[in-house]
């Protein structure tokens, strides 16, 4: 369950006061990683090589924090640590109990990330990385830390939006399972853990599945893709946005999840045989599916329509927190 992020967190941050993150990369990911360990209490430190991606990251987020007063879901008497921001890695890197990298999805630089890392932290510190798709065993098989390595996967925006992925390698040890597990709690953000190495992660490959079929649609002329995107909007995201597909189809059918199957089993099966074609990602079809989307939305829009986003998502929040609080008063 989401934790209320506009509770008071004193009972969760008693041990964190003096605790320090270093956040490595002050992209859109990065900095809202800052946001969220600043306001768990955390003492945190934004690096990035880029003197300009720092300049950039600071008033994002004092923009962003600002929303999260505005939407209540903070108090605006409740004032989060300040962030250093450096181009200092060894500055961020010392004394820090936690690293998150967020750096490009490129392998060979996080192995090189990894293991500047291991030589400047100490020996409690967990080093975690944010990547999207990249499995912890690749850039850590031949570190001298390795079981201290794991994949802390957020979704995009993780001040906004609080599942984390908590995926190790076959050697990440349990104590570092259990301690980044615990952080993610601790700094209000709703872990998942990843039992072993797949691919792309739960919500990527869930996710993937979802957008490989909305491309098959718009290759077959099924639909438009704003039509596309309708069906996912005003169909399944309003009752994704409170289940999952589990309990979706147990709700749908009288004596729940096994009476749907029997209902409806054949029709998925069926429909299995043309979704398990491989969908190659055409140029051809994306550039006519991002005409589309820039007949609906210029390019020079985009990140208006990206504060848009988070406006609406931090609504969504504040919403669910409230009902989620009427439904547990009532208990």
């Amino acid at each position: 369950m989401m934790l209320d992020q506009s509770d008071d967190k004193s009972a969760l941050t008693s041990q964190s006061e003096t605790r320090s993150v270093a956040i490595i990369g002050s992209g859109l990911i990065g900095s809202s990683w800052a946001i969220v360990f600043s306001r768990a209490g955390w003492t945190v430190r934004l690096f990035d090589s880029d003197k300009n991606a720092l300049d950039k990251a600071e008033p994002l987020i004092a923009e962003q924090l600002d929303l999260l007063i505005r939407s209540g879901l903070d108090s605006a008497s409740r004032r989060p640590k300040e962030i250093i921001y450096t181009s200092s890695i060894e500055e961020a890197l010392t004394d820090a109990d936690y690293v998150q990298e967020c750096g490009p999805e490129i392998l060979e630089l996080k192995k090189k990330l990894f293991d500047h890392f291991q030589g400047v932290v100490k020996g409690s510190c967990i080093l975690a990385s944010s990547t999207s798709g990249i499995v912890a065993s690749k850039f850590s098989e031949n570190l001298k830390c390795r079981e201290r390595v794991v994949v802390v996967h957020p979704t995009n925006p993780p001040h906004l939006i609080p599942l984390v992925e908590v995926a190790p390698s076959p050697w990440t040890s349990e104590e570092t399972v259990n301690g980044a597990y615990q952080i993610m709690l601790e700094v209000g953000q709703s872990p998942i853990i990843v039992k072993k190495e797949i691919q792309g992660f739960i919500l990527n490959r869930l996710q993937g599945a979802l957008i490989n079929e909305a491309l098959r649609l718009a290759e077959g002329d099924y639909a438009s893709p704003d039509d596309i995107d309708c069906a996912v909007r005003d169909g399944l995201g309003l009752r994704w946005s409170f289940m999952g597909p589990f309990e979706t189809i147990d709700l749908n059918a009288p004596g729940g999840l096994a009476d749907y199957a029997e209902r409806y089993g054949n029709m998925y099966r069926d429909m299995s045989v043309s979704q398990s074609l491989e969908m190659t990602w055409d140029k051809n079809l994306i550039d006519r599916i991002h005409h589309d989307r820039r007949s609906i939305l210029d390019q020079s829009r985009i990140e208006e329509r990206q504060a848009w986003r988070d406006q609406q998502l931090a609504a969504l929040i504040a919403h669910k927190n409230n009902k989620e609080k009427k439904t547990n008063g009532n208990k």
